[in-house]
């Protein structure tokens, strides 16, 4: 077992799954993409749980990736020990549906005893208790001493989350001898102690489940493999944790020097250390996948870990800023497989820095003020700091919770947070009404329970007169405004529908003698007001004036259309693909319908059809709409549908379309809609798409926007029929004939390709220079990609076993490189990856790959000519 850098573990493992037909995938960002039920991406198979579940097709049946994941569930525990951390990389081979157990084990055991050379007797295996096939081909077909397979149970050897496929796991340890082990004498695979590491993780995707403890067999049972990078550096490089691995190690030697201590001295700096290295190494990969930090969601993790790691440099007797210098090292140590962090250097550390200094400004005045919190607390024999204090940390000088908390358990005092917590959530609902109702004004100056609640009449009318009672403006409470300004306003009557349900808000006009103001927007205020959005456009408004509002006729009309389409869909919807269905939100304006639902698949087209056809039914039913004003649990009687989580009061509205003891809808809602189903005109759903794990999404049109659509398709097919010289209802025969064409002129091109290949071979291998065992070969060319460079350099190597050769081309400002090397040069020693690395720095570049073939980017084109001329070099340097 030879000692392996982090980088080089990394490319081992994704070349040798490569090798096995895998598809090798970048890492996905650490934000989730269409998954809601996650806030960072925490483990390698999270971001094929869209693939797991048939929500999309996986570029390929079989995959291997190497995914940066971000857990934070232990984040008081890093720094503190030596084993926590919250970023680290997950390497995964995945099956959909393709190879299963027979393979995975093979392949687990091959990379693991022959490309990492672990040996044999220190490798110990566990398999789910009952799982005799795995047991049979571990000891049978791959040959593993039984006496090294362990059986566990549920608990520790069953793989169940969530709607996921389930099933059993088989996980490989590692022996790390007796110095890391506990002392006690039945130590043994499972113990907690540090001696037998787990670092491999098998798991058998071949069951669905209900949830109740019944397991269906899947027909196509799928591989999802997962393993730590860092913990297994840690085996092969033979060190007690994560920071002592060679990449990490770097991050952490960059810290000391900054900070003029050294690690393993003392273990206050030790753990100060540790979180600067941890936190640094997440926050870097945050920003570079657009995380900014906030005070919500993965904002908060963001800047609760910059804060964190900024207050432990400090620890240190770090002056002034320092995170952003780390970066450098944190992308140095990481450039090699995410060349992401070098396209994006200089903003990453402008984000961190920003952060830092903006905590700086204010962490002396709070450590000073925490202090005297402390010292008047020990005065009076207090242990447990006042939410109120907490809050001012918090509010005043940016010390979130966690942290204050942190500090004070280094003094064995805690904190009020109920206490904080309820000043918070005061906080924030003063925010949301003034994002919400005031357009920045401040909630907690401002009450409009002085202004008369707002009569809405929207529902009969779409105008009315009214009188002006109350204008805000530049976040101010004002008595007058003039041309130009822009407002929100409070009626004392109104026909403007204000945004609720997924319904937006009215657009439309306020008039009054002497002005015009144009509404934009309507939104209620916490206490129930309509507040109107919009611009004077002409002349003077004033706290009192009589006024006339008038919503736009065409704009509300068309909403109306596409909110009682969306009833209409939800029926249908459910009468299609089962009563499962449920809205799981949804937007209506007046140019579509956009719903959300719980769905377990993406719609088949002829699900979609079906769907479509049944709104369209009801719609030509000419079926009329009927709403009601009644007491809740009256309501909830007549079987009407309400929207899961939300909070209706002691009396709702209830839409109905259709006979009342057969509706084709009938729902709770505030909305507006059509008298008559035949006023929708028609429904066309325009996508499908998904949204979150078990969550779909439907967008459609309706009336006039579906005629300005189909002119618009219309208009598309006259022009390419224009264009491809054919009539409209030859439209489909004539682009399969132009696309025959196009393959035949492709295949023409291929063959001139591979003669044009057949020329450059021979002179390639006729200009080669002989170094050592080698023959080596550069060229240049202008504008080929990455597919016909990779040919050539093939061609090269069949040819000669023997051969290095290294092709640059230039496309514009791009500068790619394509690297091989022969059977027998890799044999002596030679290393198409290594090479090609090598090659493209000199150039600006990065990359890397197999022994035998490569590839690599560079960013100055004009460099080309000394980097192929360093090939030589690179090559004698092999044969010394």
């Amino acid at each position: 077992m030879e000692w392996t850098g982090l980088n080089e573990l990394r490319e081992k493992y994704l070349a040798f799954f490569e090798s096995k037909g895998h598809k090798r995938l970048p890492s996905f960002p650490l934000v989730p993409q269409g998954d809601k039920t996650l806030l960072l991406i925490n483990a390698g198979m999270a971001p094929m749980k869209k693939y797991f579940l048939g929500q999309e097709k996986p570029p390929a049946k079989r995959v291997c990736t190497c995914q940066k994941c971000i857990r934070t569930p232990d984040i008081d525990r890093v720094g503190k020990t030596a084993r926590h951390g919250t970023f680290f990389e997950m390497l995964g081979n995945f099956s959909f549906g393709d190879y299963f157990k027979h393979e995975a084990i093979a392949w687990a055991w091959e990379f693991v005893t022959k490309v990492l050379e672990m040996p044999v007797d220190r490798l110990w295996v566990s398999i789910f208790e009952s799982d005799d096939e795995a047991y049979d081909i571990w000891t049978k077909e791959v040959g593993v001493d039984p006496s090294h397979v362990v059986r566990f149970g549920k608990e520790d050897n069953f793989w169940e989350h969530g709607s996921l496929p389930c099933g059993p796991c088989s996980e490989i340890y590692f022996d790390r001898g007796e110095k890391y082990g506990c002392g006690k004498p039945d130590c043994k695979v499972g113990c907690d102690c540090d001696r037998y590491v787990e670092f491999w993780n098998i798991v058998f995707q071949q069951f669905d489940t209900d949830g109740k403890g019944n397991y269906t067999p899947l027909k196509k049972p799928n591989i999802d493999t997962g393993m730590g990078l860092e913990r297994l550096a840690v085996i092969l490089q033979d060190v007690n944790n994560l920071f002592e691995v060679d990449t990490i190690q770097n991050i952490m030697k960059h810290i000391s020097r900054i900070a003029g201590v050294k690690y393993g001295e003392n273990e206050e700096n030790d753990v100060s250390l540790r979180v600067i290295t941890d936190h640094i190494r997440s926050t870097t990969f945050m920003a570079a996948d657009g995380i900014l930090p906030s005070n919500e969601g993965r904002g908060y993790v963001m800047r609760r870990l910059l804060r964190r790691a900024a207050r432990h440099g400090r620890l240190l007797g770090i002056k002034g800023a320092f995170l952003a210098d780390v970066v450098d090292t944190v992308i140095k140590e990481n450039e090699q497989h995410y060349p992401e962090l070098v396209e994006k250097r200089d903003y990453i550390k402008r984000v961190i820095s920003m952060e830092e200094e903006r905590f700086s400004a204010t962490i002396d005045q709070g450590l000073t003020l925490l202090s005297a919190m402390t010292e008047k607390m020990a005065a009076n024999n207090e242990k447990v700091l006042s939410g109120e204090d907490a809050f001012k940390l918090y509010d005043t000088y940016g010390f979130p919770l966690d942290l204050t908390s942190e500090i004070l358990s280094e003094k064995n005092i805690t904190v009020d947070t109920e206490g904080f917590d309820k000043l918070m959530n005061e906080q924030r609902e003063r925010a949301r009404a003034a994002r919400a109702a005031m357009g920045g004004l401040d909630a907690a100056d401002f009450k409009d329970d002085d202004t008369p609640e707002t009569d809405f009449v929207g529902y009969e009318k779409l105008e009315c007169e009214c009188t002006i009672a109350a204008i805000i403006a530049n976040g101010e409470r004002i008595g007058f405004a003039g041309s130009g300004e822009k407002v929100s306003i409070i009626l004392d009557r109104t026909p403007f529908y204000a945004e609720s349900g997924g319904q937006v808000g009215d657009i439309g006009v306020i008039t009054t003698d002497n002005a015009v103001v144009k509404v934009s927007d309507c939104k209620k205020s916490p206490s129930g007001r309509f507040v109107h959005f919009g611009e004077v456009i002409s002349g003077n408004i004033e706290v009192g004036d009589k006024a006339t509002a008038k919503v736009d006729i065409t704009a509300r009309h068309n909403t109306m259309r596409n909110h009682s389409a969306a009833h209409l869909l939800q029926a249908s919807l459910r009468k299609v693909l089962g009563t499962h269905v449920q809205q799981a939100g949804q937007l209506v304006d007046s140019h579509r319908v956009r719903f959300d639902f719980t769905h377990f698949a993406a719609m088949t087209k002829e699900e979609i059809s079906l769907v479509e056809q049944g709104v369209n039914d009801a719609i030509l039913a000419g079926l009329d709409v009927v709403t009601e004003v009644m007491p809740i649990e009256e309501a909830r009687k007549t079987g009407a549908m309400a929207l899961f989580g939300e909070k209706y009061g002691n009396t709702v509205r209830v839409v109905r379309m259709g006979e009342k003891n057969a509706p084709a809808s009938l729902e709770f809602c505030g909305g507006t809609h059509v008298k008559n189903t035949a006023q929708i005109g028609l429904f066309h759903i325009v996508s499908e798409s998904s949204v979150a794990a078990g969550v779909r999404r439907i967008e459609g049109v309706t009336g006039l926007n579906l005629l300005e659509l189909l002119n618009n398709d219309d208009n598309v097919i006259k022009e390419t029929a224009r264009v491809l010289k054919a009539n409209p209802a030859e439209l489909v025969e004539r682009s399969e004939a132009v696309m025959s064409e196009i393959k035949a002129k492709n295949h023409e091109i291929e063959a001139l390709k591979g003669r044009i290949a057949g020329m450059q071979l021979s002179g390639l291998l006729n200009g080669a220079q002989t170094i050592g065992k080698f023959k080596v070969m550069t060229e240049t060319v202008k504008g080929e990609g990455g597919d016909a460079l990779r040919l050539l350099t093939d061609r090269v190597k069949e040819a000669e076993p023997n051969a290095i050769i290294v092709i640059a081309s230039i496309t514009g400002e791009k500068l790619t490189f394509a690297a091989a090397c022969g059977k027998e040069a890799v044999k002596n020693g030679a290393h198409a990856g290594n090479i090609v690395r090598e090659v493209a720095k000199i150039a600006g570049g990065s990359g890397g790959g197999r022994p035998d073939s490569a590839m690599a980017g560079g960013k100055n084109p004009n460099k080309v000519q000394e980097a192929l001329d360093a090939v030589a070099g690179i090559v004698s340097s092999i044969t010394a």
